[in-house]
């Protein structure tokens, strides 16, 4: 027999951005896999579609599968509790697929394999975290009395820091300790967030994610250069005519060593200042282009972090060969954009 709590057999799934499912099943039946499905359909459907699994015989008592279902936006937070079972993360109708999953185990252990033979098998005891990308799908076996949280989110940005790699480490990483924190914030509000709060929240999550990524990287992979490259520029154009912005900066706001910073910017054959100098000058040139008042070289040199009107002519001139007012003349702004290196963005 299934137990189907707290959902009654046959209701609809809650429309809110909470709930639970919670199903047990005989520990020895025959017909455990069937049970731990109809328990499941009963509660969510077609909604949340089980992963192809099965219990594993673990004793005398019931199998049990619990999980608190949080959605913030297109991200889901899930805190599972399970006995023993085996299963994967593949088919056309599995909600994992092309995701990036980040597990958190807090007590037993989750065992991972590629479906398709690609890598070793990875065992993740409790205290410590994997991240992974699902596609091509995983093998899974999860210990008896696993308990873990589990993060199911967009791609986006944080596939390119793993490319076909996994990425692990230990529960108590800096950056994956400011991720629970924050979950744990959210937790309680969750429900009564306004749409537009409710994707600041899930923003913020991935945000925290690509901390988590990136913490402790060497920057030697390529994926990880190309990506951190990436990453580095937006923020710089984020905070460009900052003054204090440095490399020490942004090596903080990316959480890795100013050191790796460098490394990945020499392989780009430009060093990260060098970059940051002429999207200001870029910037600068297009204030005297476009800006709705006309912005005098003295201005823009001001509002873009030169010292002086000179210091923008002198940097023009390196640059392109012309002083900013015969630059603009010809507006080459098309031409300049056109040759940014492939780490731009």
């Amino acid at each position: 027999m299934s137990s189907t709590r707290p959902t009654p057999p046959g209701a609809a799934l809650p429309k809110g951005r909470k709930f639970l499912v919670d199903v047990s099943v005989p520990g020895h039946a025959p017909d455990a896999p069937d049970l731990l499905r109809r328990g499941w359909d009963e509660q969510v459907g077609e909604t949340i579609p089980i992963p192809p699994s099965r219990p594993i015989d673990g004793g005398a008592g019931d199998y049990r599968i619990r999980i608190r279902h949080s959605k913030v936006d297109d991200a889901v937070v899930e805190d599972i509790y399970s006995e023993a079972i085996v299963g994967g993360t593949g088919g056309a109708f599995n909600h994992l697929n092309e995701r990036v999953v980040l597990h958190l185990v807090h007590r037993g252990s989750w065992h991972f394999s590629r479906s398709q033979g690609r890598g070793s098998p990875v065992t993740v005891p409790a205290g410590r975290f994997i991240a992974r990308y699902n596609d091509p799908s995983w093998d899974f076996g999860i210990a008896p009395r696993t308990a873990s949280q589990v993060l199911i989110l967009p791609a986006g940005d944080l596939r390119s820091l793993l490319g076909d790699h996994h990425i692990d480490g230990p529960a108590g990483a800096p950056a994956l300790r400011l991720l629970t924190a924050y979950l744990d914030s959210l937790d309680p509000v969750l429900a009564e967030l306004s749409l537009s709060s409710v994707r600041s929240a899930r923003n913020a999550l991935l945000e925290l994610v690509k901390g988590v990524l990136t913490e402790n990287i060497d920057g030697d992979e390529p994926h990880f250069a190309q990506a951190l490259v990436r990453a580095a520029m937006q923020l710089a154009d984020e905070h460009l005519a900052e003054p204090g912005l440095s490399p020490q900066t942004l090596a903080r706001e990316l959480n890795i060593s100013v050191r790796t910073l460098h490394r990945v910017f020499a392989a780009q054959g430009e060093s990260v200042m060098a970059q940051v100098r002429r999207r200001r000058l870029d910037s600068a040139l297009d204030d005297l282009v476009s800006s709705p008042t006309r912005l005098s070289i003295t201005e823009a040199a001001a509002r873009w972090g030169f010292s002086d009107g000179s210091h923008l002519i002198r940097a023009c001139r390196r640059q392109y060969g012309q002083t900013p007012t015969a630059y603009t003349r010809t507006d080459r702004r098309t031409e300049r954009r056109g040759r940014r290196d492939p780490g731009d963005t």
